[in-house]
């Protein structure tokens, strides 16, 4: 049994439940998370921050973190299987934020994150190993949760009680199957990605997120570093597959196949892009269904409740997973702090937050802004010669600003909303504070 201090339990050290670690310890909330993995190490794949979600790391103190590990994305462009501009706009500072859009690899900030929160908090504060099969009430009668443990080396079992349970523990999350058990695998929607990543030259100037093609068949690429050659490119090649395909059997981090999709991108050389010499200088490729979650009527149940993927799945489109689930650790935290650590206050965050973001799996399951793509391809499958006669700037500035306001990244509403928990590092530096 591991001694009772009374702590918030969190299942899951990856960005949400290692950004909620971090929030708890600046507000002085007792915490401990408890990771499967035995030796966390930096794997994954590309993803990008979105400006909301810097501005919380950088209210943490950790400017220095994102601009070690990733690169600031100036603009996202929108092309057609030809190679033709749809649309592009600027982001980040570029286009009126004030704090950065990051382009990264997954595990490094992961990595950095649990740097940071073992320095701030002690190593202790992150047990590895130890995955959360279960929980119920905390003996005694006095409220809270007692928790098992199952060891991935074989030990014996253990338990630890705490005041609450978090579930951050993914997409395959064993919090929500037990809050859900008749949920079953996560909805695949036929497509299969192949990620990779490339040291090659740069994209149009080497800040550039590039997605060409439509729904069916679709590229993406961005720089998630620089390198002598130019760029370390992470890539995403998407493609529908036939009814019946049997998606379950595929690994969820398979090494992928060049012959299983490269053919289809065999033509894709526009002068500014050469998709065919990316996926062939990869080195290495992995094969992953593209799948989200329904979205759930209630994550809190008493002193449990969910964050991150665990709560809100969503497809890798919009570039909003990893931001949402930052945006809901600090949520969460700032309830806690406010009506204390108890279960009215994880229901408290449910109220607050569910619904604005399930609003947001939905419209990533529609395409989200990726949708332009799409409409392009119907109205002019055989390429264009004035993109205004196909889908007008106005349209096409409104699809974007729509989904923006859907997933509370508008321009407007980022710069100016009140801090969610206040910037913790000008505190720190008023109060002549060391930072951890």
């Amino acid at each position: 049994m591991i001694a009772r201090d009374n702590p918030v339990l969190i299942a899951g050290a990856g960005i949400a439940g290692l950004t909620l670690g971090l929030s708890l310890h600046e507000q002085g909330i007792a915490f401990r998370i408890f990771e499967a993995v035995a030796d966390p190490r930096p794997l994954g794949v590309g993803i990008n921050l979105q400006p909301m979600a810097t501005r919380e790391l950088f209210e943490l103190g950790l400017e220095g973190v994102l601009e070690r590990v990733g690169l600031a994305t100036g603009e996202v462009a929108y092309f057609n299987r030809f190679g033709q501009e749809i649309w592009c706009e600027k982001r980040g500072l570029a286009a009126g934020y004030r704090w950065p859009q990051y382009s990264l690899h997954r595990g490094r900030l992961q990595m950095a994150l649990l740097e940071a929160l073992r320095a701030r908090a002690g190593a202790g504060c992150v047990v590895t190993g130890q995955r959360v099969t279960g929980w119920r009430a905390a003996p005694g009668g006095g409220g809270g949760v007692e928790i098992d443990l199952e060891g991935r080396a074989g030990g014996p079992a253990q338990s630890a009680t705490g005041a609450l349970l978090i579930g951050a523990d993914g997409i395959n999350s064993a919090i929500r199957a037990r809050l859900y058990p008749e949920e079953g695998p996560a909805h695949w929607g036929g497509t299969m990605m192949w990620r990779g990543i490339t040291r090659g030259a740069r994209i149009r100037g080497g800040r550039s997120m590039v997605m060409i093609g439509e729904k069916h068949i679709k590229f993406v690429a961005y720089p998630i570093e620089d390198t002598p050659e130019g760029s370390l490119i992470n890539w995403i090649a998407d493609l529908a597959m036939p009814p019946g395909y049997d998606w379950l059997a595929q690994d969820w981090n398979r090494p992928g196949r060049r012959a299983d999709f490269a053919p289809r991108f065999a033509d894709w050389r526009f002068g500014w892009i050469d998709v065919p010499a990316i996926i062939e200088a990869a080195e290495g490729i992995w094969e992953f269904p593209m799948v989200d979650r329904d979205p759930l009527p209630r994550w809190s149940f008493g002193p449990v409740t969910l964050i991150g993927d665990a709560a809100h799945a969503m497809y890798p489109i919009g570039s909003n997973g990893a931001s949402q689930g930052i945006i809901d650790a600090r949520i969460l935290a700032r309830i806690l702090r406010d009506w204390g650590v108890s279960a009215d206050a994880l229901a408290a965050y449910d109220a607050e937050r569910r619904e604005a973001v399930n609003r947001v799996v939905l419209a990533n399951r529609g395409d989200g802004p990726d949708k332009v793509l799409d409409i392009v391809a119907a109205r002019a499958p055989r390429g264009f010669d004035d993109i205004e006669a196909v889908m007008p700037l106005a349209e096409r500035r409104a699809l974007a600003d729509s989904y923006k306001a859907l997933a509370g990244m508008g321009i407007d509403e980022v710069n100016g909303r009140p801090s969610i928990l206040g910037a913790v590092a000008k505190r720190r530096k008023k109060r002549g504070e060391k930072r951890g």
